[in-house]
């Protein structure tokens, strides 16, 4: 990477391939957990992303709000939700005051799991960004911070 930078064609290459590096390590971090989940727990990432939203918001979610949350489709998460009702981790509540609309919660089983899993996988993520020490955590937080902030301005 250029250090000094001379001119502002020389900062967009350098920040293409900043983007370029995050983007790899990001889907390489992402196969990783994807392979141990699977390895340790015969599961998927997308359903401990399920779980995990379900675990943050005790009283359950609509469908909707869980895809919403989850940035997938209503049929996507229902195909999930339905294999972890099957699994017996979640269950499917009717909400009061509206007969079609289903909220989901987990199970004592699915939250048992769940916080085993999450402990886990906060060692793994761990683990796997143990080059990064602390001061270099805080600024990279606060750069994509930065980044977010500007994205959702733009939006």
């Amino acid at each position: 990477m250029n250090q000094h930078p001379d001119t502002p064609s020389d900062l967009s290459k350098d920040r293409l391939r900043v983007w370029l590096r995050m983007l790899k390590v990001t889907r390489m971090i992402e196969a990783e957990l994807r392979e141990r989940l699977r390895q340790e727990w015969d599961t998927t990432l997308p359903r401990f992303d399920v779980m995990s939203a379900l675990h943050r918001n005790g009283e359950g979610m609509k469908m909707s709000d869980l895809s919403g949350v989850l940035r997938v489709s209503n049929g996507n998460v229902t195909g999930i939700v339905d294999r972890l009702v099957a699994d017996g981790l979640v269950e499917r509540r009717t909400v009061e005051g509206d007969r079609r609309a289903m909220r989901v919660v987990l199970t004592p089983k699915g939250r048992t799991l769940f916080d085993e899993m999450a402990a886990v996988h906060e060692a793994w993520v761990d683990e796997l960004l143990l080059p990064i020490g602390a001061q270099g955590l805080a600024t990279v937080y606060s750069r994509l911070g930065r980044i977010a902030e500007q994205t959702e301005e733009d939006s």
